[in-house]
């Protein structure tokens, strides 16, 4: 009976899983069949409580986790019985090595860091995350109550790739002492950090090989200066406290590499020498922002609160660009568009309701004259308003290459009436490129990119592109 099932089983094409084509072998756990280095590599990717639990599948799993790369996140112990601290003590005297990641809030910790740090099983550590308490907060401690960073951290220098230092004070007496050197780090974090100017240069020269640079809401500097060959992006904002001397400028004075620059606050930005940055943003009307181009008296372009003040060359590298404005403006961002003539992407955020946008007689032989290279717009914030439709028309109608244009709006106006309303109000069949789709997406994500991360947000790829949709985001396209 059992052979005539098993040609049954192969006549009709069912196999039990893990079976051969003979019906022989159901059952047989081949992935434990891997070699003990590609099964490390597996349960190094799991969160610290299930890699560990990997023990009981079987005997022959016991010592995996115990050898793999430890990846040791305290805030996943956050609902563990014993409470984080008991749990990250006990993982640690169980795993032999060698570490991975080590994440943690360093205001939290405190004391427990150095302890924790030296333990034999993160020998070899490749990230440190000493992060700020909360993740997404732009309320900043003031300098005099931060504490130093662990100076156990320091011993992994020889091996880090990434290191995120938050709610700490960088005196200068620990720079001097630490002899900072960190010759294989490619990212490196400052978040809600008190640090001199001084010090703040000397960090980044001792990171020959860094890559992505994050400093938020950071005090204690005036300027920070970037002489690098190697950097490709960089996210700065300023410190949301009453630090002395506050954050105010940026000078770019050599980056041959740089290709993202985000510039998430109001100050002033002079970039130098930079031949390939692509991205640039969020640019915004506030006071006090002003960003040039070329070595002052003799700037190439000054932009200042969203106005063109000078444009003797226009900066054709960059291809993409985010603006943050109160009102609306068609006129503001034509003006741009003469300043960055290749732009592909251009990102709007805009929440007030906007000026006049009407350009049909203003802007006629603007249009015969300016190529609109745009590809891609997204527009968060869009509300539907008369200056709204004007605005977007514009683009619609004389953006001849367009292939898709974004329309975050408000879940109210998510619905089949506002569709219909703005097939029309937008002149869907008369749009001058005729595969451009028109995107409607309920994900509202107003000034979502406060919220930069030095992992997702800086790396080779578009820095404005969102690739996680919010929960319960839906979409609706216009044809």
């Amino acid at each position: 009976m059992g052979g005539s099932r098993s040609r049954k089983r192969k006549a009709t094409g069912h196999q039990a899983p893990g079976s051969d084509a003979d019906g022989e072998g159901a059952g047989v756990d081949r992935i434990s069949d891997l070699p003990d280095a590609v099964l490390g590599e597996i349960v190094s990717l799991l969160p610290t409580e299930e890699g560990a639990r990997t023990q009981l599948l079987a005997s022959r799993w016991r010592h995996i986790w115990r050898t793999a790369p430890l990846n040791l996140d305290y805030d996943s112990f956050s609902r563990d019985d014993e409470g984080p601290d008991a749990a990250v003590s006990r993982v640690l005297a169980a795993h032999q090595g060698p570490g991975r990641c080590f994440s943690a809030p360093a205001s939290v910790i405190g004391d427990r860091a150095d302890a924790w740090l030296q333990s034999p099983a993160l020998n070899n550590l490749q990230e440190i995350a000493l992060h700020s308490l909360d993740r997404r907060s732009r309320t900043a401690r003031p300098p005099a109550t931060v504490q130093p960073p662990p100076s156990a951290a320091f011993r992994f220098s020889d091996t880090l790739l990434v290191f995120t230092i938050g709610d700490c004070h960088l005196t200068d007496d620990i720079t001097r002492a630490q002899a900072l050197h960190f010759p294989k780090l490619q990212k490196l974090a400052l978040q809600r950090v008190s640090i001199s100017e001084p010090s703040m240069h000397t960090m980044i020269a001792a990171c020959p090989a860094l890559e992505c640079l994050l400093i938020k809401d950071s005090g204690g500097f005036h300027c920070v200066r970037i002489n690098s060959i190697t950097l490709t992006s960089i996210a700065v904002s300023g410190c949301s406290d009453r630090a002395e001397p506050r954050f105010e400028q940026l000078v770019i004075e050599n980056a041959p590499r740089l290709e993202s620059l985000l510039t998430l606050d109001s100050f002033e930005c002079s970039i130098m020498t930079a031949p390939k940055l692509e991205a640039l943003g969020y640019l915004t009307c506030h006071y006090g922002t002003k960003i040039s181009f070329g070595s002052a008296p003799f700037d190439s372009a000054v932009i200042r609160q969203l106005s063109v003040d000078r444009l003797a060359t226009a900066a054709c590298a960059v291809k993409i660009l985010a603006v943050d404005m109160d009102a609306l403006s068609l006129d503001a961002v034509l003006d741009l568009m003469g300043c960055f003539p290749c732009l592909e992407k251009l990102y709007i955020q805009s929440t007030g309701p906007g000026s006049t946008n009407f350009w049909r007689r203003k802007h006629r032989a603007l249009i015969g004259s300016l190529d609109i290279r745009l590809k891609t717009i997204v527009w968060r914030c869009y509300r539907g308003t008369k200056s709204h439709v004007d605005f977007a028309t514009f683009f619609v109608l004389n953006a001849g290459v367009l292939e898709l244009m974004t329309f975050e709006v408000d879940v109210e106006d998510f619905n089949e009436e506002f569709f219909a309303r703005h097939h029309k109000k937008l002149q869907v069949d008369r749009r001058a490129s005729r595969g451009a789709r028109l995107r409607f997406t309920s994900d509202w994500s107003y000034k979502y990119h406060m919220d930069v991360s030095v992992h997702d947000d800086l790396g080779p790829a578009d820095p404005f592109e969102r690739t996680q949709p919010l929960e319960g985001d839906t979409t609706f396209e216009l044809c």
